[in-house]
């Protein structure tokens, strides 16, 4: 990687001493950065830096970091712009004591002069081996002859996710298509359930086209009823086409019609009017796929049309109980009880139809700790999940779900890593199985891949805050917390969750020291709204030295556990903050003998450094195959006493 810090020599003859500190400001910006991703700094060339990886992802995921860190730095009030650019190769070196030497370094050093101010340029040879493992869309340069090379190369430069909404929709590698909620002009109201279940399904089935990328319905719901045009929303989404229309219902017939919309030029690439029978909606949901397919001019094998006409269920009541349920708000008890009281029943009358198997399951486990016992969610889940595979082993969801099975009870790593990795492959638009993926990630200390799977969810799910607000949980970890209120006033406003927001920052204050920012945070995170926030609230009390609520509410955990489930989880985390070691230690390895353990997906908190060095604690991380010894000398933990 070479870095060029644009217009120094111009100041250096003007301000001598600004160009100074700029050059040094680049250096500090980027060493985080290279620590980060394994990179090795060279040497400075004056106003640039040579930098070499292990890995071609490693440098690639390294220069976006730095550019991300470079562009908050210049949003800062009173921050002289720094405009960098970087170019990236991959080849043999030569080396000479500390230097390195060779064509694959002159080649890198030539790419960087083509990038644009900011931007990340990088050779058709290190785009081949990156091209499927990283999120952001790569647009092909025109040939460029470069100086002191033999005829002109290939490049490709990285559409900066910052930077996509103020420039035209980027070429992407893959098309991208986004389906706009279908207007429901059904006689009856009611029957708007149809049109929400229709946009879904349609999005399900057109993201199981391979080479196609497809917007997930959270992101396309805000554009229900917008008077935005097509080129504001396509630019919004990042997409070069769009799929609109309406759906009528009366009585068993059905009308659905469609148009799909090219973006750059707002043209039709074609419509249709399907006026059938109800029973034949599977059939439009087909047609509708392969006419995409054909318009963006995607060639479908005849396993790929095999599978895309595969009806989901011969039974239009399972059906529409099956819609009516991926309709609920996952983050609602009352929601969750609908969702699975209407898939119980779509299963009752189809007890083939693998979609709601696969979807009970999920939610089983999804539920699992919150709004039923971990080894009742579990067991039920396991057994759905396994029926759906075995009815349909090409359905995406259903490996998602036996992933996340395989994550919360069984702690099975590379098993859980390969069904993510197959149900990806099934689609790739998958967003819940990126964050998921990410999970797993965080979790193996796995950290930069995890950003890449958040990242990708993203992409194919723009106005999701779900893996924004997990990114700023990333950052927050790492303890930068300016960047973090940064990333929130860009990525958060308006906040769907402010709550949820303020006590993240309140526990990160707390474990930094900061009590009165912490307190801050705890005052406009606002009273607790669910168990979970009166736990935190009860947590970040005790970080800051008082424990009396934390106290209050492990007591009243204990008279409540007499009669109903209380959570093993928020146990733990309360007496991380109140009760000694022995306690913690002992209530740790309670939770894992009943099966209720989140140790492993919480093991890396500051809140377990007190007990991370003694012998239990480390056994326990054994059992659940997880280490923490990077935790360890980083944070430089005693003995327990």
């Amino acid at each position: 990687m070479f870095t060029d810090l644009v217009g120094s020599t111009g100041l250096a003859q003007t301000d001598e001493r600004a160009a100074l500190e700029l050059i040094q400001a680049q250096e500090r910006l980027a060493r985080p950065a290279l620590d980060a991703h394994d990179g090795r700094l060279v040497k400075s060339t004056g106003d640039g830096l040579l930098v070499e990886f292990p890995s071609a992802l490693d440098a690639v995921e390294c220069a976006v970091d730095l550019q991300r860190r470079i562009q908050e730095r210049n949003s800062s009030a009173g921050a002289p712009a720094m405009n960098v650019r970087i170019g990236l190769h991959v080849g043999d070196v030569q080396r000479r004591g500390g230097d390195i030497f060779g064509d694959a370094v002159n080649v890198a050093a030539r790419v960087q002069s083509v990038a644009e101010p900011g931007g990340v340029c990088l050779t058709e040879s290190l785009w081949d081996q990156v091209r499927a493992k990283v999120p952001y869309a790569m647009e092909k340069l025109p040939p460029q002859p470069l100086k002191g090379l033999v005829g002109p190369i290939d490049l490709y430069r990285i559409v900066l996710p910052w930077a996509a909404s103020t420039r035209p929709a980027p070429v992407a590698t893959v098309p991208r298509l986004a389906v706009l909620p279908l207007s429901n002009i059904s006689p009856d109201p009611k029957d708007g359930y149809l049109a929400d279940g229709l946009t879904e399904e349609l999005i399900s089935v057109l993201s199981r086209i391979p080479g196609l990328r497809v917007i997930a319905r959270t992101s396309v719901t805000p554009y229900k009823g917008s008077s935005k045009s097509v080129a504001e929303i396509g630019s919004e989404l990042g997409v070069s086409s769009l799929l609109e229309g309406s759906v009528r219902k009366a009585g068993e017939r059905i009308r659905v019609t469609l148009q799909l919309i090219d973006v750059a030029s707002q043209e039709h690439l074609w419509s249709e009017s399907y006026d059938r029978q109800l029973s034949d909606v599977f059939a439009i949901q087909t047609e509708v796929a392969e006419s995409t397919a054909k318009a963006i001019r995607i060639e479908l094998s005849e396993p790929a049309k095999q599978f895309l006409r595969q009806a989901p269920t011969a039974d239009l009541v399972a059906y529409e109980l099956y819609l009516r349920a991926l309709l609920r708000d996952e983050g609602k008890a009352e929601s969750f009880r609908e969702a699975v009281t209407a898939l119980e029943e779509a299963i009752r009358r189809d007890p083939r139809f693998a979609a709601a198997y696969a979807r009970l399951g999920y939610l089983m486990v999804l539920g699992a700790g919150d709004y039923l016992p971990h080894a009742e969610g579990f067991a039920r889940g396991r057994e759905l999940v396994g029926q759906a595979l075995r009815l349909d082993p090409n359905l995406s969801d259903a490996h998602v779900a036996l992933a996340n099975l395989l994550m919360q009870e069984e702690h099975n790593w590379s098993r859980a890593e390969s069904e993510l990795t197959t149900a990806l492959q099934l689609n790739p638009s998958n967003g819940t199985a990126r964050v998921l993926y990410h999970t797993l990630l965080r979790v193996l200390g796995r950290d930069a891949e995890a950003a890449h799977q958040l990242w990708s969810s993203i992409e194919t799910n723009p106005n999701w805050p779900l893996p924004r607000r997990m990114l700023v949980e990333l950052t927050l970890i790492d303890g930068e917390i300016p960047r973090a209120q940064e990333l929130v006033r860009r990525w958060l406003t308006p906040d769907p969750d402010p709550s949820q927001t303020h006590l993240g920052f309140s526990i990160a204050y707390a474990q930094a020291g900061d009590i009165g920012q912490a307190d801050r945070e705890l005052e406009l995170a606002g009273p607790p709204k669910s168990l979970f926030e009166r736990a935190s609230r009860a947590l970040i009390l005790a970080m800051m030295g008082r424990p009396a609520e934390a106290t209050a509410l492990l007591e009243e955990f204990d008279r409540l556990a007499k009669t109903e489930y209380v959570s093993a989880d928020l146990r733990v985390l309360l007496t991380a903050a109140v009760r000694d070691r022995p306690t913690l230690l002992d209530e740790l390895e309670r939770a894992e003998r009943s099966g209720e353990s989140s140790l492993w997906l919480r093991y890396r908190l500051p809140m377990f450094d007190a007990v991370r060095d003694d012998p239990r604690f480390q056994a326990l991380l054994q059992r659940l195959g997880v280490s923490d010894e990077h935790l360890r000398r980083s944070r430089g933990s005693k003995p327990p006493a």
